[in-house]
């Protein structure tokens, strides 16, 4: 990587608006080759720097090696306010016009956009040959994360995927705790989340000209062409919607499958089914539950069942849950969004987020907990990209993991039919019509090579 800097200014606010109307230019990794050196600084470019973006951006940031070198966002505020935070940064209002002119002045990404932009932003950036940090989930559609994973890993790049309880102390104590068998094979697993990022009406239609400070066009970016309607999309509502988001389950699901998900080391489900409302082709449903079938592992019996609810549906009861008989949990109340692992000899109730608590209480009251500390996992992307370890959530493993999480997004549009799935091939077996949705067309101009 080059250390040369770019030219730095600080537009005016005419600039910021400006700028929206030019036309547009055309895992366990280990570290990437040329990365910067020990001591050297880190020059990241942020794509997207509002909500989570700015958070992102916060916490990239604060690494004493990160030097951030570009900001990037389709909304002039948000722009704006990054950028008096980090004056010496160039601006963009495109991503695509920020690879043109400042490739060479970049080492490192961060994506932080809707779920829609998260794979051609990022694919992007390793096409560019940058290592990647990008939001969860890792993307809108199956086929983008496993293109992704491959990419990434094919040009060991270092990557990873922005689930920040990953890290935490809870969270990985919980996954040595099922590891090392505190109870036992694992059969079940319960996951929840009483948060409703779904949408169950008509497509919006109070439409109005788009405000002067969003460069709309470039906020709808691959997804196809369509009126602005306030409060629909930008900047928080395009979570429930289908050509944008991925509901609740994608939003939250990923942070709570997470660690069972690397607790138990599962590969692909054998199949997802969803008991949900109809589609409508707008909105992802405002409650569901998701059921999967995984393949064994050591972690567990010789298949394991999860389970997934949202919206009103969680927290289940715990009186309908499959446990063992015999087993006094108590008057347990369980918390609006966690996991319940299911074990020959014990349950662990994991919060979100909290610490893991194994039941029966009387069973487990002996029980010592591994003494294990979280770690930064902003700083652990950065400190790869130095050169110094690795990342724990990189494309490698949050491929997969979202590949699985998507295909129970799939199934939300054909409710009570139990989805097949080849993951070698990349495919539902017994119905041609979920294999349509899969993978995304891109919208002419966004159109990235590798996706």
């Amino acid at each position: 990587m080059s250390q040369s800097h770019s030219p730095r200014f600080r537009p005016s606010r005419r600039h910021f608006l400006q700028i929206g109307l030019a036309v547009p230019a055309a895992g366990m990794l280990p570290r990437a080759a040329g990365a910067a050196a020990p001591n050297s600084k880190l020059r990241t470019a942020h794509i997207g720097v509002g909500g989570m973006g700015r958070a992102d951006l916060n916490a990239i940031s604060s690494h004493s090696h990160v030097e951030v070198a570009a900001l990037c966002d389709v909304d002039a505020q948000r722009l704006e306010q990054a950028h008096a935070q980090h004056p010496n940064a160039k601006v963009f209002r495109d991503y695509r016009e920020l690879f043109e002119k400042m490739s060479g002045a970049v080492d490192g990404v961060v994506v932080s956009t809707p779920d829609h932009t998260h794979a051609p932003a990022a694919m992007m950036a390793l096409q560019h040959d940058k290592p990647v940090y990008c939001q969860k989930p890792l993307t809108h559609a199956v086929h983008e994360a496993r293109r992704l994973r491959e990419v990434a890993l094919a040009k060991n790049l270092v990557t990873q995927m922005g689930i920040q309880v990953h890290s935490s102390a809870p969270y990985r104590r919980a996954v040595v705790m099922i590891q090392e068998g505190a109870i036992g094979p694992v059969s079940h697993v319960y996951a929840w989340s009483n948060k409703n990022w779904g949408y169950d009406g008509d497509a919006p239609t109070n439409v109005q000209p788009a405000p002067e400070t969003l460069a709309w066009d470039l906020w709808l970016g691959t997804a196809a062409k369509r009126d602005y309607v306030p409060s629909a999309y930008h900047p928080g509502s395009w979570r429930k919607l289908i050509d944008f988001g991925t509901g609740t389950l994608g939003d939250m699901g990923v942070h709570i499958f997470d660690t069972p998900y690397a607790a138990l080391a599962l590969t692909a489900p054998n199949w997802a089914m969803t008991t949900c409302r109809p589609p409508t082709h707008v909105g992802h449903p405002e409650r569901n539950v998701v059921q999967y079938e995984f393949p064994g592992t050591k972690y567990t019996t010789d298949k394991m069942i999860w389970t997934w609810y949202d919206g009103s549906f969680a927290p289940p009861k715990v009186s309908d849950l499959d446990l063992p008989s015999g087993w006094d949990l108590g008057s347990l109340q369980l918390p609006g969004q966690g996991a319940l692992f299911v074990g020959q000899t014990g349950v662990m109730l994991l919060p979100h987020v909290g610490e893991p608590v194994l039941l029966p209480e009387k069973t487990f009251a002996e029980t010592k907990r591994p003494d294990i500390g979280g770690g930064n996992h902003y700083h652990q992307w950065v400190d790869a990209c130095m050169g110094e370890g690795t990342t724990s959530a990189g494309f490698d493993y949050a491929g997969p993991l979202t590949e699985s999480l998507l295909l129970g997004v799939v199934a939300n549009r054909f409710p009570d039919t139990k989805l097949m799935w080849d993951a070698v091939e990349l495919r539902v077996t017994n119905l041609e019509a979920a294999n349509q949705l899969l993978k995304k067309e891109y919208r002419d101009g966004f159109v990235v090579r590798g996706l």
